[in-house]
């Protein structure tokens, strides 16, 4: 897999984790394991170079 592949499958994954935290319960089990996946893609991104200004719709 390519860098250019791999930065759009996490863009991809980022997006649709960002659905389910917004339809899941902000208290539940759900949400805080939705959180962490979030939180580690939101990372990768950065790291390589991503502008998450548009894309993260949480910003938490």
């Amino acid at each position: 897999m390519t860098e250019k592949e791999m930065i759009q499958k996490n863009i991809e994954e980022f997006s649709r984790i960002q659905d389910w935290m917004q339809v899941a319960e902000k208290d539940s089990a759900v949400y805080k394991a939705i959180k962490r996946r979030y939180t580690e893609l939101k990372v990768m991104l950065q790291a390589f170079g991503i502008n998450l200004t548009e894309l993260d719709i949480i910003k938490e």
